[in-house]
């Protein structure tokens, strides 16, 4: 097998595919959700570990490109005589901390999306509004219901909350404080998310990513701490989302594979310590049977073949550490934390576990 480019940073399926980079089939899950009873999907993982490029993954699978998956997993099984309009939100970029650039954002999202349909701009003022008349013209111009997909769902309230920085309160969860940009954001998403509940009729499949996990699966009745974490999530409004993060099934949905190292990346292998490799760069585990390789760290260390914390270097998480330090958490005790479901789940604007934070690592 010959060595290929390494997509180091690169997010877009239809140029791995295009331009020959290495790329790891994560076909199969795409179509499992199609064939799943369920339509409403979340998942969270640290960044750079591969969410972007699923969500765009299931944008060209949804959309019938079918040439870009001659040979992988969903080519043979997938429907391709249908397309279904597809309306992506991405709030990875943006400088959330300033009041009004999620309003911007989100109506130049819409705008943008409205344009590629070929559909009139609307006059609706608010994003709630606006993505609503979308979805339900998108449904009504093509006679096929709407795929929605939201990638980083939570940076617009992450970004303001992480830039009041975390207060000294003692406890396990603290309140943060100055985070009244936080709270906006959350709120202005709220309605923004809570019209894909309202317009379920127009929707075929609805995809978010976060890094943060701040919902219960099919969310809580008749538990009382579920009940309290569904009543302060930002998912409050949209509480049928099943949440994948720590489903067993889909615990490689995201990162490498052993497997994957030795096939797909087999040609960079050689000359190179397999078990130093393992040491340093595997060990991710969202309940599966095997542990993952961050996609980031292992292709930084392929293209230099040099040993570094490639992954942690660039993606350094602050708030994380400023938060340890002023409660102050022991560093010994990091490798015995354990937290449960509940607690993972309670992830909120005004009160966050060390627990809960440490879910997120990378911001």
């Amino acid at each position: 097998m010959d060595r290929r480019r390494l997509p180091v940073g690169i997010q877009t399926f239809r140029e791995i595919r295009e331009e020959g980079y290495y790329y790891v089939d994560k076909t199969a899950y795409a179509s499992r959700l199609a064939d799943d009873a369920g339509k409403h999907y979340f998942l969270s993982r640290p960044r750079r570990f591969g969410k972007s490029l699923f969500v765009d993954t299931l944008k060209e699978l949804y959309e019938g490109s079918e040439p870009l998956f001659r040979g992988l997993a969903a080519h043979d099984v997938w429907d391709w005589s249908k397309r279904h309009p597809v309306v992506r939100l991405d709030f990875a970029g943006g400088n959330f901390k300033r009041p009004g650039e999620l309003h911007s954002s989100a109506m130049r999202q819409l705008a943008a999306a409205e344009r590629r349909a070929g559909l009139p701009a609307s006059d609706l003022p608010t994003p709630a509004g606006r993505f609503a008349e979308l979805l339900e013209a998108l449904h009504e111009r093509t006679g096929e219901r709407v795929v929605v997909l939201v990638d980083e769902y939570d940076k617009p309230i992450l970004d303001a909350r992480d830039e009041a920085g975390p207060s000294a309160t003692e406890g396990r969860g603290t309140p943060l404080a100055g985070n009244a940009q936080a709270k906006a954001n959350r709120d202005d998403l709220r309605g923004l998310y809570g019209t894909l509940k309202a317009c379920d009729a127009h929707v075929e499949l609805t995809f978010v990513t976060g890094v943060s996990r701040s919902l219960q699966p099919g969310c809580a009745r008749g538990h009382p701490s579920q009940e309290r974490a569904a009543k302060v999530s930002l998912f409050s409004d949209l509480n049928f989302l099943t949440d994948l993060t720590l489903d067993p099934r889909c615990a490689a949905i995201c990162g490498y594979t052993e497997t994957d190292l030795d096939t797909v990346f087999a040609p960079e292998l050689p000359g190179l310590d397999r078990g130093r490799i393992r040491a340093w760069y595997n060990g991710y585990n969202w309940r599966g049977e095997e542990k993952v390789y961050n996609p980031y760290g292992i292709l930084r260390f392929f293209a230099s073949r040099e040993f570094k914390a490639y992954w942690f270097e660039t993606a350094t998480p602050r708030f994380l550490i400023d938060t340890l330090i002023e409660r102050d958490f022991p560093a010994p005790d990091l490798e015995t934390l354990r937290a449960d479901d509940d607690l993972l789940s309670a992830f909120d604007v005004d009160t966050v576990a060390t627990e809960a934070l440490l879910f997120r690592p990378a911001t």
